[in-house]
């Protein structure tokens, strides 16, 4: 199972000290962004995967359930066979039964 993550948005690492206004700092800046979205542009790619996945299974769930309703449907209409009540009064013939012989 995959790790939780927390909902909550990423905050920006600070620092101490604040940087000087410099060309260095602003490429800095730009690196950093640049790989955040990279990483949640991985990141929606792979939601929307688990939510097609998602998605699939529950239709395929839904068509289950529904073949499943039918077979209930038709069981349900179906007459059961009623089994023959056995009574008290009738004898049992010793010679209808097959004897079997088995050595261990």
């Amino acid at each position: 199972m995959r790790p939780h993550f927390r909902q909550e948005r990423t905050r920006p690492q600070i620092s101490t000290m604040p940087r000087q206004n410099t060309e260095a700092s602003a490429y800095l800046d730009i690196y950093k962004l640049v790989n955040e979205k990279k990483r949640l542009q991985k990141e929606l790619v792979s939601l929307e995967q688990r939510r097609d996945r998602i998605q699939t299974r529950l239709q395929a769930i839904e068509s289950q359930i529904g073949e499943l309703k039918e077979s209930a449907d038709r069981l349900q209409d179906a007459s059961p066979a009623a089994p023959k009540p056995m009574t008290q009064g009738q004898p049992v013939e010793l010679g209808s039964f097959n004897t079997l012989f088995l050595e261990y």
